[in-house]
């Protein structure tokens, strides 16, 4: 097994604002990993405030004996051997995760989709998100996400209602709503939920703090929309002591370290009565592909990635109606792959 890897920035099209947060890119560890003359591609969204970054990436990628890893792939093996690597650096395991996957699915010459039982006919759509903005720019966004069926609107702020309002005043489409823990005051969160239905809000993410279990049962047992955990919920550890605070989860590779545990809570959330939303970070479409294969497995889709970055160094996954249209192709089906992008480790 032989491994290269590429320090990307990925540039967003806006500033991306959430409560208490802002920034206008995202560093990205692009890795290929090859084995009897087949690449395999990966990356990892290594979002400041979850602490990891190009140094931390490439620290780690410097520890992991790439000798190790045969086909066929024992993915339990591999997330165990890397945890005990470090316990953290969860994007980059992710990044090793989907490039396996990848060569899995081209060594078998099966998409990954294929190889999680995913079927293409029951992909869900997929929203576009409207960060924290002005009024002008929030209308400006909603117009120019034509291509999709529904949106998701970042709140957490005094002016919540301001927001949806901005957003009716050009779209009527469905809209999920993501509180990133701004929600404090529980009787003003549950009235605010009641208006939020009338607004045409299906779901709702992390109202309150992620710490606040019961403050977020709470919301959720009086709640006539699913509420989600999102920062509440990083890997298949945490899912048991969240049933009952949440309708459901928001899963993301690059917090699951990557497919194969991001299935694991699929199915874990689902054995627990739970539903499922598969979302992203800032990510170009290698990883926004490893995580469409595995969207036909859940309730909801949040897949974005490369629709807000300006510099996606692949061509865009193929997108219609709202959905993402997986290909029969082998592998995570990444396509327009520049070969100069990557340095030997």
């Amino acid at each position: 097994m032989k491994a290269a890897y590429c320090a990307y920035q990925l540039q967003l099209r806006h500033p991306f604002t959430i409560s208490g947060f802002s920034r206008t890119s995202t560093p990205l560890l692009l890795l290929k990993l090859s084995y009897e003359g087949i690449d395999g591609y990966g990356e990892a969204s290594m979002v400041p405030y979850l602490g990891e970054s190009h140094a931390t990436a490439m620290e780690f990628l410097k520890k992991v004996d790439w000798n190790r890893f045969s086909y066929p792939f024992i993915f339990e093996e591999v997330i165990s051997y890397l945890d005990a690597i470090d316990t953290g650096n969860a994007a980059v395991k992710a990044a090793i995760d989907i490039a396996l996957n990848d060569l899995s699915g081209k060594i078998a010459n099966k998409p990954c989709y294929e190889l999680y039982g995913a079927e293409p006919a029951k992909m869900p759509v997929s929203s576009y998100t409207i960060g924290i903005d002005t009024q002008e720019v929030m209308r400006e966004k909603a117009l120019a996400a034509k291509d999709f069926k529904v949106l998701k609107v970042k709140l957490g702020t005094a002016n919540d209602k301001d927001i949806i309002r901005t957003i009716r005043s050009v779209s009527n489409v469905p809209l999920y709503v993501d509180a990133n823990q701004g929600w404090t005051d529980r009787k003003m969160a549950v009235d605010l939920v009641y208006w939020l239905h009338d607004q045409g809000v299906v779901l709702i993410e992390q109202p309150m703090d992620k710490h606040n279990l019961e403050g977020n049962a709470w919301l959720t047992q009086r709640s006539p929309i699913p509420i989600l955990a999102d920062e509440a919920v990083q890997r298949l550890a945490d899912i048991e002591r969240l049933k009952g605070a949440y309708h459901g989860i928001n899963i993301k590779l690059m917090k699951s370290t990557g497919m194969y545990e991001g299935h694991q809570m699929i199915e874990k959330a689902r054995s627990l009565g739970m539903k499922v939303l598969i979302g992203c970070m800032s990510e170009s479409s290698c990883a926004t592909l490893a995580s469409a294969a595995l969207a036909p497995l859940c309730n909801w889709a949040d897949l974005d990635g490369p629709f807000l970055s300006s510099n996606n160094p692949f061509d865009s996954p193929q997108f219609l109606a709202g959905k993402y249209q997986l290909k029969d192709l082998p592998g995570i089906g990444l396509e327009g792959i520049p070969q100069d992008l990557f340095t030997a480790l």
